[in-house]
């Protein structure tokens, strides 16, 4: 069947947050090529989330409430997503729902039109409440989450129950099934998105599968057969490895089989290009494509969480252990319903898996974040808990106290912490962040806005040149330029 389909980029999210650590992109260098992206043709971009407007304080010392509303004025004609995960804002702790609709009302009032919504059990109640909070805000578009992953609950039917509950609610538009480890095969996919699809009553589905063993780019293919309507894709060097499909590459493939994609070749082009010249700047690692894995099915660790467990284990002088401990992440997750690898959930089964290794008997020792899982605290789990597992947690002191915590402070006793007269904005960030790095945020002033990745390599060299205490004076010439660096006796660099 030949469809139309469309695109959604996800390079400065999802591929930076895959890739680059999160860490990489500032806003002078998504508004370096914002323009060029919005006349792309792309339906929208996946462009922030609570992690990553955490971080633009934290390691950028930048406003993220600044940078959606100069991107947004940037790319008028592309609608800016932001991905939340339920009652919680940049911290992990949970958040009052009135706390909640503030977030989801100054998100929209900045720019953020177009909001995805995803819950690490798949609770279609959590996920029905921040579709109505997001809708009260007045959000143009709201996309929910069917989260894929592989176990003995998580069958088509399950799947398909999820997509006709959420389908029905007035404040959800479209679906789109996120496949956060990239688990999906292509024969899956041809009984899995048939059976979501036939319980939607006519409602719109995209696709979101990462690179991680090699399988989405075909999967994609099989997708535009079975009647999606949107692939999510990534640029340049913000694809493949861990990221998801190569955009160029997908339409290609999809033109080869005689699909329509309505986007301008030259501009997705120059967009991936540009991504491309800042990586070789900035000396950021591009996205290879993968190889099979079949033990991933199994484990379904990605490769962050895998690295930082090999390395816990050389430091106990346990590597030989390493296969072991594969074994037993399975069975943690097993007896902990199944939780869907996403965060924070590899995290907790590996730790607890570690525990269960090294204690005298599994499950002596039982990490915080575990328990507050067990108590409800992230949501209802996907599967019943194995009973005995369950009376082994709940019979700890340590359960017994977490399951006194009381409710999150309300909006109004936040309000009270801080000084009044605020903005709503930055009371959000004081809200959630140490003090210290709002502070430090403010302090900066305004974030640059300009970028070319074709002269940084040229700067980096001033600023070492300049930074040698045997240089006072710098000039560079040439016709029509004369660049006169001089450093000050007062003041470690000046520029004139």
């Amino acid at each position: 069947m030949m469809a139309k389909i469309e695109l959604i980029d996800v390079s400065i999210r999802d591929g930076n947050q895959c890739l680059w650590g999160a860490v990489a992109l500032d806003t002078a260098q998504i508004l370096g090529i914002a323009p060029v992206l919005d006349r792309v043709g792309f339906r929208a971009l996946d462009f922030t989330s609570s992690t990553h407007m955490g971080i633009a304080v934290r390691n950028h010392r930048q406003d993220p409430w600044e940078r959606i509303r100069m991107v947004r004025a940037a790319m008028p004609n592309t609608p800016l997503q932001f991905i939340g995960t339920g009652l919680r804002f940049i911290s992990w702790d949970v958040a009052a729902p009135e706390f909640m609709q503030l977030v989801y009302e100054r998100l929209v009032a900045n720019g953020i039109p177009r909001f995805a919504i995803m819950d690490p059990t798949n609770d279609a109640e959590a996920l029905l409440d921040s579709a109505r909070m997001i809708r009260k805000a007045g959000a143009d578009e709201v996309v929910a989450a069917l989260t894929f992953t592989l176990s003995e609950v998580h069958d088509d039917a399950y799947y398909a129950a999820l997509a006709a509950r959420l389908s029905r609610s007035p404040h959800i538009d479209r679906l789109y099934i996120k496949d956060p480890s990239g688990l999906l095969t292509a024969e899956r996919a041809r009984t899995f998105i048939p059976a979501i699809r036939a319980c939607m009553g006519g409602m719109e589905l995209e696709l979101h599968s990462h690179c991680t063993i090699g399988l989405s780019a075909q999967n994609y293919m099989v997708a535009a057969e079975t009647g999606i309507a949107a692939l999510q894709v990534a640029l340049g060097p913000l694809a493949n490895g861990s990221s998801l499909p190569d955009a160029q590459r997908v339409v290609a493939n999809l033109r080869e089989m005689r699909h329509t994609v309505d986007v301008d070749d030259r501009l997705l082009g120059a967009a991936a290009e540009y991504f491309s010249r800042l990586a070789l700047a900035e000396n950021l690692p591009a996205g290879a494509p993968q190889d099979y894995d079949a033990s991933y099915l199994r484990h379904q660790l990605a490769g962050g969480v895998m690295s930082t467990t090999r390395r816990q284990l050389a430091e106990l002088g346990l590597e030989h252990r390493f296969a072991e401990l594969l074994q037993e992440v399975a069975r943690v997750r097993a007896d902990l319903g199944y939780p869907i690898m996403v965060t924070p959930y590899p995290q907790m089964v590996c730790s607890q898996a570690l525990f269960n290794l090294l204690g005298t008997e599994r499950y002596s020792n039982v990490s915080d974040q575990v328990i507050r899982y067990v108590l409800g605290k992230f949501g209802r789990p996907s599967a019943a808990l194995d009973p005995n597992v369950l009376d082994r947690i709940m019979g700890h002191v340590r359960t017994r106290e977490i399951a006194q915590e009381g409710a999150p402070p309300d909006l109004a006793q936040l309000r009270r912490r801080f000084k009044p007269g605020i903005s709503d904005d930055e009371f959000l960030l004081r809200a959630t962040m140490p003090p210290q790095q709002v502070d430090a945020m403010i302090a900066s002033g305004p974030a640059p806005v300009h970028y070319n990745p074709r002269v940084r390599p040229i700067l980096k060299l001033l600023a070492e040149l300049m930074s040698r205490p045997a240089v006072a004076d710098l000039t560079v010439e040439k016709p029509d330029f004369r660049l006169a660096l001089h450093r000050s006796p007062r003041e470690p660099e000046h520029v004139r």
